[in-house]
């Protein structure tokens, strides 16, 4: 009877030892991969404490797991792509990742009075296949606008004259001045970058058709009106000679934004 006992005891002994033997323990393996180590550390007074994870699980446990740190590869990869894109379109020339606005990144730029500065400027030397005199420097919401005006309302209102457009006669673009050059006047747009002054039109078979001597005209009227309406929406402000005395010669566009909607006169 004893005897049976004292085994009965060890039998006991002998299952409570396997059953907490991290070796033989039934937790689950973690997937993909070889088992996890885990340390055991004994208290003074024998008891086991916790498991710790090994450097392995801890640092997957920062990256968040498989799918978490496949993202920013995936992120790198669109990133890349669209870096090419962008390589390709300023080597032909294409700014504002637009091909059809033609020039060169500037950069930023600043200039003697407060506020006179473009933060990502660029210089334009044609909009939808037409050339401007003179490289234009603005920033892109403008040179957007232009391309936006061009397509919609100067092209089509002089399409079945000479041939249609060919290029644009820039009067002013950026400019760190004030108003209309006025001492003491508000910070002009021109010094914003959001401006451009356009004073005639040339067309292909090269007729110069300007604000200044066609405004009235027979034959060019109603392609100037339709020019000037055109571009209110597109610019928020838009002046032509019935403005003041310091717009007979040139239209006058810029991008400025009013709670009232686009400024046309």
């Amino acid at each position: 009877m004893i005897r049976l006992a004292a085994f009965a005891i060890a039998l006991c002994a002998a299952q409570t030892a396997m059953a907490g033997d991290p070796a033989t323990s039934l937790r689950p393996m973690p997937r993909g991969g070889k088992p996890a180590q885990l340390s055991v550390t004994l208290a003074p007074a024998g008891a086991i404490t916790q498991p710790e994870q090994s450097t392995a699980q801890e640092n997957a446990k920062k990256r968040g797991g498989l799918f978490s740190s496949l993202r920013p590869l995936f992120r790198t990869k669109k990133v890349a792509r669209e870096g090419r894109v962008q390589k390709e379109l300023l080597r032909k020339g294409a700014v504002c990742g637009d091909p059809a606005i033609q020039g060169e990144v500037v950069g930023r730029v600043t200039g003697k009075i407060r506020g006179c500065v473009i933060e990502n400027a660029i210089r334009v030397r044609s909009v939808s296949g037409v050339a401007l005199s003179q490289k234009s420097v603005m920033d892109c919401r403008t040179a957007d606008a232009l391309k936006t005006w061009l397509d919609g309302s100067a092209k089509p209102a002089l399409a079945k004259s000479g041939g249609g457009l060919k290029s644009l006669r820039v009067a002013a673009h950026y400019a760190c001045r004030t108003r209309n050059n006025q001492k003491g006047a508000k910070l002009s747009e021109h010094g914003k970058g959001r401006a451009i002054d356009i004073s005639a039109f040339r067309l292909h078979d090269g007729t110069d058709v300007t604000v200044l001597k066609h405004w009235n005209t027979q034959r060019f009227a109603s392609a100037m009106r339709r020019m000037h309406k055109g571009a209110c929406g597109p610019f928020g402000t838009v002046l032509g000679p019935n403005a003041n005395r310091y717009h007979l010669d040139h239209f006058h566009f810029d991008t400025a934004r009013y709670r009232s909607g686009s400024y046309c006169k």
